[in-house]
């Protein structure tokens, strides 16, 4: 399993996105709520390239893509929408290494997935690359490489840091299953073949060189058992969308050392229940496993459900803080 030992217990992190526009405070706010275990901030209300799509897509190696109506689409050579992503991401990367100077410990940083990227981004006809077999590994070589670079950019701003690398991938149910609509909108793409997918999970997972990686998706149906064997070494999701179907695919990824990622915090604004309550049902969920309760703050990384790019400022600083004293509690009181 990769590397997972070295998740400790009682951790709390964030997913990725946050409000505003200011990388500054947002990497304030990464940093300072998760001591122990910050995340890269995203940006997304800055406009197209802060996104979760161009983000990765300013990313990739000798592929570029360009803002269309329709979204993003891949292009022959970067122009003015790469190098904007480009632009916003080195200035969230200076940000980081502002205030991650001297840091030694768990720093997690998320991209777009192979298969989220092939259902979002357009090939020139407009169909989603998803499409052909060949655009699709063509991306996915692209983002392994783009991927390389930039955990090793990573790694330079901040030497003492152990590096997780999240791939989102909220279109995966959909492209396994054949939702993903068409540019018409009137058909659907074929579903993928299941084995298709985990072997080009497996090969952008295995960029990270022995590191963890954990895969994200905040869609019902997360297909644990193909991320596990993809060599995920955690799985992210929101817990409220977790039905007792998906109890032995969960009680088996636990047994095989995989993390999970809960995402127990709404990502919208609301009130928040009192932190032990937060995690009640992870705890109800591992009685129902059978599942050692000693076991549970080794096995749970607690999370927001979602980004919280839609929250305001100041309930994305309390979730925050909200999945720290969460997490804590899991700990003091597994049972």
């Amino acid at each position: 399993m990769n590397d997972t030992p070295h998740l400790a217990p009682a951790l709390a992190t964030g997913i990725g996105s946050l409000p505003g526009t200011d990388a500054r405070e947002a990497a304030k706010a990464a940093t300072g709520s998760f001591e122990d275990f910050p995340h890269l901030p995203e940006l997304p209300a800055r406009g197209p390239g802060a996104d979760m799509i161009g983000r990765t897509a300013g990313l990739l190696v000798e592929l570029y893509a360009r803002v269309e109506p329709s979204g993003w689409r891949i292009g022959d050579r970067p122009g003015r929408d790469t190098r904007r992503a480009r632009s916003w991401l080195g200035e969230d990367l200076d940000a980081l290494e502002e205030f991650t100077q001297g840091y030694e410990g768990l720093l997690k940083v998320q991209t777009a997935g192979p298969w989220t990227l092939a259902a979002s981004l357009e090939l020139r006809n407009g169909e989603a690359a998803l499409s052909d077999h060949g655009a699709c590994r063509d991306l996915a070589a692209s983002l392994g490489e783009g991927l390389r670079l930039h955990l090793e950019e990573v790694r330079r701003r901040v030497p003492g840091a152990r590096l997780v690398l999240q791939l989102d991938e909220p279109s995966l149910t959909a492209v396994l299953r054949g939702q993903v609509r068409t540019a018409s909108g009137y058909r659907t793409h074929r579903a993928v073949d299941r084995q298709v997918v985990e072997a080009t999970l497996r090969d952008v997972v295995g960029v990270h060189d022995g590191g963890p990686v954990v895969v994200h998706s905040c869609a019902p149906d997360v297909p644990f058992a193909l991320l596990r064997r993809a060599g995920a070494a955690a799985v992210s999701f929101d817990f409220s969308l977790l039905t007792e179907r998906d109890d032995e695919a969960i009680g088996e990824a636990v047994e095989a050392g995989t993390r999970l990622f809960a995402g127990v915090v709404p990502g919208t604004d609301g009130p928040l229940s009192d932190p032990a309550g937060s995690v009640m049902g992870v705890r109800t969920l591992w009685r129902r496993l059978g599942l050692r309760p000693g076991l549970l703050p080794e096995a749970v990384t607690v999370t927001p459900a979602c980004g919280l790019a839609g929250a305001s400022p100041g309930y994305a600083r309390s979730v925050y803080a909200h999945c720290v004293r969460a997490a804590r509690s899991l700990a003091d009181n597994p049972e």
